[in-house]
């Protein structure tokens, strides 16, 4: 009988587990009795099982890098993982977790009966990084042109965005926060556009310098300010031409003239068809 059980019956059935322990075996006739105690070990092939070897493992950055999985079978079955489509094992316990470990493995239960398998998969959460800005079209942004920021970063869970940046009232976020539009750019949208990306293991700040040329407006005062000069200029011109054609109205004789004390201003010029005179008169 079993240590503490009933009596068994003769006679031949399959083992299981379940049969392993201690037995006492009593000899008796008419003349006394022996007693023998007897350990029955029942040996088994691996199994490997949710309970010591869960199917999910989810890792930090950074933490200790290590990859139990607990198996059943007797013998006690060795136990190796191997990244799948890696032919190293993963790193021992004192390396450190990097997002290189994300992936699945497979554990391999063995012992002189069997073997088992059981894939695992693991996730590796990190605080975000890789934060990047773009400026669309162009982070030099013409004065009424519309532009757009977007920012970007690597990180598990998600990373969750916010901004810093020069307030107006002519923008628009996205759903996601991801990214900023603005319409009709003016002076108030010149400078700093800064990404925080965060989730649960940290954060990372990103930025981008937005400038607003208005060298057209410069251009506009420019030829403004030329405009009004010329407009003088040829006010100025124009008094200056009524001026000198006021006194020229009327008849005269250039011959009689050109030997007068009337001529102030003589000179002569030739052309193919002969002299041409110019000459300041004053009217008889």
């Amino acid at each position: 009988a079993r240590d503490g059980g009933a009596p068994r019956a003769r006679g031949s059935r399959a083992i299981s587990r379940a049969d392993a322990g201690r037995y006492i075996c009593r000899a008796t006739n008419k003349h006394g009795s022996a007693v023998r105690s007897i350990v029955v070990t029942v040996e088994y092939e691996p199994s490997i099982g949710e309970t010591g070897c869960p199917a999910q493992r989810l890792w930090v950055e950074g933490t200790p890098a290590e990859l139990a999985c607990a198996a059943s079978g007797n013998p006690p079955p060795h136990v190796a993982c191997a990244k799948l489509g890696d032919s190293q094992d993963p790193p021992p316990a004192s390396p450190n977790v990097t997002r290189a470990h994300a992936g699945t493995y497979q554990c391999r239960a063995t012992n002189t009966h069997g073997s088992a398998l059981r894939n695992v998969t693991v996730a590796v959460e990190y605080s975000p990084a890789a934060v990047s800005l773009r400026v669309l079209p162009s982070a030099n942004v013409s004065r009424g042109a519309s532009f757009s920021v977007e920012c970007r970063a690597e990180g598990l869970p998600t990373p969750t965005y916010g901004w810093a940046l020069p307030p107006a009232p002519n923008l628009r976020f996205a759903a996601d926060n991801r990214s900023v539009a603005v319409a009709s750019a003016a002076a108030a949208n010149r400078g700093l556009y800064t990404c925080t990306a965060t989730n649960r293991h940290g954060r990372r700040a990103g930025s981008v310098m937005v400038r607003v040329d208005e060298s057209w407006l410069v251009l506009l005062a420019s030829l403004g300010s030329l405009g009004a000069v010329t407009a003088v200029g040829l006010a100025a011109a124009g008094g200056y031409y009524l001026k000198s054609t006021a006194c020229k109205k009327g008849e005269y004789n250039v011959r009689d003239a050109e030997g007068s004390s009337e001529a102030a201003c003589l000179h002569r010029q030739r052309h193919d068809r002969g002299e041409v005179y110019g000459i300041q008169l004053t009217q008889p």
